[in-house]
């Protein structure tokens, strides 16, 4: 423990920026704060309980909010959180966090972040983020989300989107191989994903073309926070094969279009 607590790893927006505290956490607090927070409570209010609650705001910025204890999975990830009943587990505690919020209205006075938000929009609010490294697992299945900065309205679907590039994920193998343990079959594993969801058909044809608009949105994020001279984006650009990895991620994903869809539906 330091003078600011423990020092908490993961992410790239809060890096060096986040600390335990006992029982809270302290990290910098979103424009959104406040409406976030009514939401996280609301949330709870209707059942879902795998977030962490609201503690309050400091003077200097900062939100506290409940610690919640498990394991985080962190790049490289593991073998043990890229199992298929961990991914089904992810996609579970997703429509948990749909279902309750189908119930929630969204405050539309709000500021929610457009960084990688659905650009249909939506009457739910979406993680928009659900990669491993905010995932809390006990047991080997999830049991928590963390980090909403990114939360703002859209459709379920956009939100499955976001989370089926991160954890089946919906990268070429050659990009995969850099984080993820080998040997993953993405047509399968985002059939687990659907099935894990509870997915009805008509999603199911959808979810391979928004995906592809999903992995746009994230490319024109990075190329924004690289305009901007983010050294941590622009470190991670350059280790992880430039601009010519998404180009290649993106005609893999044309590419393999008709596959993904006949996982889902066949």
């Amino acid at each position: 423990m330091t003078a600011e607590g423990e020092a908490l790893a993961g992410g790239m927006a809060n890096a060096g920026a986040v600390f335990r505290r006992g029982a809270l956490v302290e990290r910098p607090a979103p424009r959104n704060a406040r409406a976030l927070h009514a939401h996280l409570l609301a949330l709870k209010e209707h059942g879902f309980d795998a977030a962490p609650g609201p503690v309050g705001l400091t003077a200097d910025g900062r939100e506290q909010l409940t610690f919640i204890p498990g394991d985080v999975p962190l790049p490289p990830f593991p073998d043990w959180a890229m199992t298929g009943s961990a991914l089904a587990s992810v996609a579970s505690l997703l429509r948990r966090l749909h279902d309750a919020g189908a119930d929630v209205a969204v405050d539309t006075r709000a500021e929610w972040p457009r960084d990688l938000a659905d650009p249909e929009g939506g009457t739910t609010l979406c993680h928009n983020d659900v990669c491993p490294d905010n995932v809390v697992f006990r047991d080997g299945r999830a049991a928590a989300l963390i980090d909403f900065d990114f939360a703002a309205p859209g459709r379920p679907l956009w939100d499955i989107a976001m989370t089926a590039r991160y954890w089946v994920p919906m990268l070429d193998p050659g990009s995969a191989a850099a984080l993820y343990p080998s040997g993953l079959e993405a047509p399968a594993r985002l059939r687990i994903l659907a099935d894990g969801y509870g997915l009805p058909a008509g999603d199911r044809a959808e979810l391979p073309g928004v995906i592809e608009q999903a992995t746009e949105v994230c490319r024109a994020f990075v190329a924004r926070r690289v305009a901007d001279g983010d050294p941590l984006y622009l470190q991670a650009l350059a280790e992880r094969g430039g601009w010519e990895r998404w180009d290649r991620v993106q005609a893999w994903l044309v590419g393999h279009r008709e596959a993904f869809t006949a996982a889902l539906l066949n």
